[in-house]
């Protein structure tokens, strides 16, 4: 436990100088490595420009591919592109836009400022985020090196089937897609995890949740909506590649599938996506306008609301994409009420974005022309979505032109033009330069003219028929000139982004203005003087803008007058703090640099690739190595206590090594756990919708023998419950030092799985049940190998917790791993259990 017996007022630290030793220890243990050995590096600030960078690039490829597109629409009947390359063009430039840019930045940029504004040394996962980066730049790099091959995927950026069912889509383009996406989501639902644990558990003493900055508030929602938005689209394109591959027919109606199931799994992610990306953006926003006016934000705390309510909105919007789709009539009501009522939230930071400006002296920087252009685009974005909210309008636009102007109005103008502001605003925290506010006028007026030229006509054009997705058209329809001129637009709009550009790698070869330690006089941490390590010391924080409450603050964090002043263990370290109250609980060590994380990456994307092109037996092997680099960084991480209690300043003297629920690994596990969750819901959301829509394909009255007997399911809970039990037997042992009792354990929860799995797979093998016969059927075999994956899950991580127990590294103050084994032991029980009941019980309930 932490103990805090000789501290100041509040248990800050007196402001007294350190010793000059502690800074000397702090710049040892976070030296960066040098050459190619960089590669190693775990940093944040690294790590974040890394990921910032990659995203950008491919911004650009994306847009590029945009600017083919327009040439090729600025005259009818033009033959610049084929109509495959151009759907190949089109579903690259959608997909890289939204998969390979709009979220991944939004977490780049949250990897990079976070631990900055929280003034922690980094994340609580270094090697996650590393992993997370590699495994996302070398994904991309070969989703869009599919165009040089004539391989990219064709089916838009939706993949709606059975356009892409192996029937209409029978060569690898689509694979492509679905495996490619479908793993980088995966590195997405990583750096969620990464955000939710950080901003929990590493806030600074005294950041209590009420002095939490905006923008902390809206990575925090955007993590949770990651966290039960992503598994849908994942479970989506698993379950549309199984098809793909073994013809399974989930979305085959001729054999009890539905393609409408694919719209309802896909937008399910898709709707929320747009708020996911959105919320990080406006939590810029809501951070650089109090800046800018030079006062505190009005209305902060309705400000917090409004990210949770559209969070939690968000959820309820899906169908707003299926209004055409023949769904009943309740529920479009519902939906498009829901539709409507997302406003309100977004609304509400609107306001208080311009009540802060007007009450405010503004700041004219660049960073504030690019906040006022979103201001204008983004409302004129929502006033369009209220419009097709409302059902007989979205019908008469739906898949036109008009959906095209709606989508780039929110997106561009809800999310680039931010983070184009941002980039101006907070570049100074990178190199120590200013970009050019010169360069940065000109970069904003071209692109705020050049977007509004190129997408307001799009609305014009919708609404005068001009359907999406089209790649030519005949001269006599009347939208020759408003093609033109959006192509013009599209030029003048990648102008300024060019000049952006220009002016970033201006400043990062040395060019331009040296900034001062606080430029914009802005009141929040991440403007504290900051090296490799972060600050030098971690500041007691006492209100939302802590600079402006204590001018004095950045001298005395430079002077090691705070918390963690030097580095007491000898390695990377970071304190924990409690997740409401923000009081120090323990010393986390962080990992420095090593190979693993890199190789983990480059093998997990090389067994993806392998798969795309199906060489399915040589997929094995990066699969093996990837697995192998994992193990070989987790083994180190389990320290145990090795180091005494220590003192981080301001009298408090904390463990370095804590177990169960304080653990920052155990809350990682619990969110790692509502993501499988969210994953397992999708797919018996599956089971039931495909029986609604197909109910003459499961077994009918008098057919009970097409179904198991109901020893099978008895003997199947049998088994999971077992595996429970000696998971909770060998989780009693450790405590009890008694190591016999828990290799015992481990290893009869591993039999007790494996044989719950035959035995359900054999008692369904039996009934004569086939996957590629009716959507019963692979549904059913889908759950079976559901519960198969999450055996092999278990069997990496009880083979791993017991050879920690034969190394001698797995005891009574050493247990971290076993906890989380138990964890998902137990989850993977209770959801083996459920997914028993489901498939014996259901069918007999519904004859």
């Amino acid at each position: 436990m932490s103990v805090n017996p000789t501290g100041g007022r509040d248990g800050m630290p007196s402001p007294l100088p350190r010793p000059a030793g502690e800074e000397t220890a702090l710049r040892r243990v976070w030296r960066m490595p040098r050459g190619l050995s960089l590669l190693t590096e775990l940093n944040n600030n690294i790590v974040g420009v890394w990921y910032i960078g990659t995203a950008l690039l491919f911004f650009a490829v994306a847009g590029l591919l945009a600017l083919v597109m327009r040439v090729q629409l600025a005259v009818p009947e033009n033959g610049l592109l084929d109509h495959g390359t151009y759907n190949q063009f089109f579903t690259v430039h959608g997909t890289g836009m939204m998969f390979l840019f709009a979220v991944p930045i939004v977490e780049a940029i949250g990897v990079y400022m976070l631990p900055a504004m929280l003034a922690a040394r980094d994340l609580p996962f270094p090697r996650l985020s590393a992993f997370a980066f590699w495994a996302y730049f070398f994904g991309g790099v070969a989703f869009f090196c599919s165009l040089v091959f004539d391989a990219a995927p064709d089916g838009g950026w939706f993949m709606y089937p059975p356009l892409t069912s192996y029937e209409f889509s029978p060569g690898i383009n689509a694979d492509f897609w679905l495996l490619g996406i479908g793993f980088i989501e995966i590195s997405a639902i990583a750096g969620a995890i990464e955000i939710v644990v950080g901003i929990l558990r590493t806030r600074p003493p005294g950041m209590t949740l009420d002095k939490l900055p905006i923008y902390a508030w809206s990575m925090l929602v955007m993590a949770g909506m990651i966290i039960f938005a992503f598994p849908a689209v994942i479970v989506a394109t698993g379950l549309l590649e199984i098809e793909r591959a073994f013809h399974w027919p989930f979305f085959i109606a001729a054999k009890g599938g539905d393609p409408l199931l694919w719209q309802h799994l896909f937008w399910f992610f898709g709707h929320p996506e747009v708020y996911i990306i959105f919320l990080p953006a406006a939590g810029l926003v809501s951070m650089m306008v109090p800046t800018l006016a030079r006062r505190p934000l009005v209305g902060h705390n309705w400000v917090v609301l409004a990210l949770v309510g559209t969070g939690f909105f968000s959820f309820g919007l899906w169908v707003h994409h299926m209004f055409a789709t023949g769904i009943p009539s309740l529920s479009l009501s519902f939906f498009s009420a829901a539709s409507m009522a997302v406003a309100v939230p977004s609304g509400i930071q609107v306001f208080a974005w311009i009540a802060t400006l007007g009450a405010g002296r503004v700041q004219w920087t660049a960073a504030a022309h690019f906040l006022f252009g979103f201001l204008f685009i983004f409302v004129l974005g929502g006033l369009t979505g209220v419009m097709v909210a409302v059902v007989p309008f979205d019908w008469q636009v739906h898949d036109s032109y008009f959906i095209v102007a709606h989508l780039h109005y929110v997106l561009i103008g809800g999310m680039v033009f931010p983070v184009f502001a941002g980039l101006y605003h907070w570049w100074p925290t990178l190199n120590g330069r200013l970009l050019s506010e010169r360069l940065g006028r000109w970069a904003f007026w071209l692109m705020f003219v050049g977007f509004n030229v190129a997408f307001f006509p799009m609305h014009l054009s919708g609404l005068l028929g001009m359907p999406r997705r089209v790649y030519t058209y005949p001269g006599d329809l009347g939208w020759n000139v408003l093609n033109l001129v959006s192509t013009v637009g599209a030029f003048v709009l990648a102008l300024g982004v060019l000049l952006v550009f220009a002016d970033m790698a201006r400043s990062a070869f040395g060019g331009g203005r040296k900034s001062p330690p606080n430029p914009w006089n802005a009141g929040t941490l991440e403007w504290l003087p900051n090296e490799n390590y972060a600050t030098r010391s971690i500041p007691h924080v006492t209100g939302l803008y802590p600079l402006w409450d204590n001018p004095d603050l950045p001298r005395e964090v430079a002077e090691g007058a705070h918390f963690l002043p030097g580095a007491p263990t000898g390695r990377r370290e970071t304190i924990v703090t409690s997740p409401i109250e923000a009081k120090p609980q323990y010393l986390m060590p962080l990992p420095g640099p090593h190979w693993a994380h890199f190789l983990a990456g480059l093998f997990t994307a090389a067994h993806f690739l392998c798969l795309t092109v199906q060489w399915y037996y040589a997929s094995l092997v990066p699969a093996v190595l990837a697995v192998a680099m994992v193990m070989w960084w987790l083994w180190e991480l389990d320290k145990g206590a090795d180091s005494p209690p220590q003192d981080v300043g301001g009298g408090w003297r904390v463990p370095v090594y804590v177990q169960g629920p304080a653990n920052h690994s155990w809350w990682a596990m619990v969110v790692l756990l509502l993501v499988d969750g969210t994953a397992f819901a999708c797919l018996v959301f599956t089971y039931v919708f495909l029986w609604t829509v197909s109910p003459d394909v499961w077994p009918q009255a008098g057919q009970l023998a097409a179904l198991p007997g109901l020893p099978w399911l008895a003997g199947g809970l049998a088994l999971w419950g077992l595996s429970a039990l000696a998971i909770g037997w060998a989780r009693r042992s450790v405590d009890r030092n008694r190591h016999g009792g828990v290799r015992l354990g481990l290893g009869l929860a591993w039999i007790a799985m494996v044989a719950g799995v035959v035995v359900d797979a054999w008692a369904q093998i039996g009934t004569g049940l086939s996957g590629s016969a009716s959507a019963y059927g692979a549904i059913t075999y889908m759950l079976v190998g559901w519960q198969g994956f999450h055996v092999g899950v278990m069997t990496l991580m009880l083979g791993y917790t017991l050879a920690r127990s034969l190394a001698g590294l797995l005891h009574a103050e050493r247990r971290v791993t076993l906890d989380n084994t138990m964890l998902m032991g137990w989850y993977s029980a209770a959801q083996g259990g459920a997914a028993l009941l489901l498939l014996h019980l259901f069918p007999r309930l519904a004859i």
